[in-house]
């Protein structure tokens, strides 16, 4: 039983992508132009995640400064401190803040315009995040949205200009593992338009 339930987690995470690739490709193309644009102008990458995303926002991060499957300058892009009790003390202690602001805090000290945020959140709902895309347009500043189903409160407060990529389904563990596949997307996508197209490695 319990080697039919692993394999069914690979069977829903392959037919969740498969069925996705075709909806999510054009937003994933349009998110890539506006990194492009961003890193490309002299701007910089802030990615946030709430939750267990905050360690997708961190991979990110790593891939666009080290490099993802080939060699290339290093691109800018900062991880933001996940960890809401530290900053939501500081915050508390020191200006009365409010403890869901730890990542917009974040984004009115580093955020500048011509910047772009990338938020990831399964959910779409979590105040923190929510909070951390009103500091992004506060600062002039486009985002890339990943989320889940219809986006939650997320996809209520995203502007034209922003992009939304929706993963089409309600199960958190799928949508997260779709988001890594679009983090992935956007790294090699931003690469293929510095670099030229090249075979995809074996």
């Amino acid at each position: 039983m319990l080697e039919q339930r692993i394999q069914q987690h690979f069977i829903d995470s392959a037919d969740l992508k498969c069925q996705a690739a075709q909806a999510l490709s054009q937003p994933i193309a349009a998110a890539v132009q506006a990194m492009l644009a961003c890193v490309t102008s002299g701007g910089k990458v802030l990615a946030c995640g709430a939750g267990a995303s905050a360690s997708d926002a961190q991979l990110f991060a790593a891939l666009c400064v080290a490099g993802f499957e080939r060699d290339r300058p290093e691109l800018a892009a900062v991880a933001l401190v996940s960890d809401g009790g530290l900053l939501g003390t500081v915050g508390a202690t020191g200006s009365g803040g409010n403890a869901t602001q730890y990542l917009a805090r974040q984004i009115r000290a580093l955020g500048q315009p011509g910047d772009l945020l990338l938020v990831l959140s399964a959910t779409g709902n979590d105040v923190a995040v929510l909070e951390a895309l009103d500091a992004a347009h506060e600062r002039d500043m486009m985002a890339v949205v990943l989320t889940g189903r219809t986006g939650g409160s997320l996809a209520g407060r995203v502007r034209e200009t922003d992009v939304l990529i929706c993963v089409p389904h309600d199960r958190a563990a799928r949508v997260r593992e779709t988001h890594t596949l679009v983090l992935h997307c956007l790294c090699d996508g931003v690469d293929a338009q510095l670099l030229g197209e090249q075979e995809m490695p074996l």
